[in-house]
């Protein structure tokens, strides 16, 4: 199997993902812990969405994480969601990782989780799928409502906190914890690209299922194809 068409797997390798993790490695993981890869997940639509992160939101230069770590390269996702057609891709996608959550609602923390919010909730429109979808403050607001979380979110309703990119997992556990403050039943974490840099074993510790589309080193992968094609 060659480069691209192994990017059409996904693993939802909880509690053993390494970024640097082989293939062979990833295949005894994937042996040990039960774990099968998406092949629900639509992968003509995984391969273009791919691309698209690898040629619009991939950047490689020093900087400093929303986590704090530093880092050589970052996945900017809204360069992508913020596409007419990067929005519809990562919709249909993401989607399909709700569905098999069996979530009822889905928000994270502002500003990082709107984009891919909106694109799921407008996928789960064209499929009548009921679903509904909020964003959480980083902070009360202090006029109008004063709600921390905002949008359709109902209490009682089994929930996802979704991000488009996750390191830690550092920000997405701020908001389960407002999410469950309000009467949410979090159950389920869910991200377009995962870093590979601890969020694994602290979505285990906090009792989440998580699952991502893509990883980070996928991404990476991708790009330096295109740049190898000129």
């Amino acid at each position: 199997m060659n480069r691209r068409a192994n990017n059409i797997i996904s693993y939802a390798a909880i509690g053993c993902y390494n970024a640097g993790l082989n293939n062979n490695r990833i295949r005894l993981c994937r042996i040990a812990h039960g774990i099968k890869s998406r092949t629900n997940m639509n992968s003509e639509k995984r391969a273009e969405l791919l691309a698209m992160l690898a040629r619009e939101s991939y950047f490689e230069r020093q900087l400093t994480l929303a986590s704090g770590r530093p880092s050589n390269y970052y996945v900017d996702c809204k360069r992508t969601l913020y596409l007419p057609r990067g929005a519809y891709l990562a919709g249909e996608l993401v989607l399909e990782l709700v569905k098999a959550a069996g979530v009822e609602q889905i928000g994270g923390m502002a500003v990082g989780a709107l984009p891919v919010t909106d694109a799921v909730i407008a996928a789960a429109h064209a499929h009548r799928m009921d679903l509904r979808g909020f964003f959480v403050r980083k902070e009360t607001k202090q006029h109008g409502l004063q709600q921390i979380v905002e949008g359709a979110f109902k209490p009682g309703l089994k929930t996802a906190v979704i991000d488009d990119t996750i390191t830690t997992g550092g920000s997405s556990l701020q908001a389960v914890a407002a999410m469950r403050e309000a009467g949410g039943n979090v159950i389920a974490a869910i991200a377009l690209v995962e870093r590979g840099e601890g969020a694994v074993d602290a979505f285990a510790r906090a009792g989440l299922n998580y699952s991502w589309v893509f990883t980070a080193e996928e991404v990476r992968a991708e790009r330096a194809a295109q740049n190898a094609e000129g």
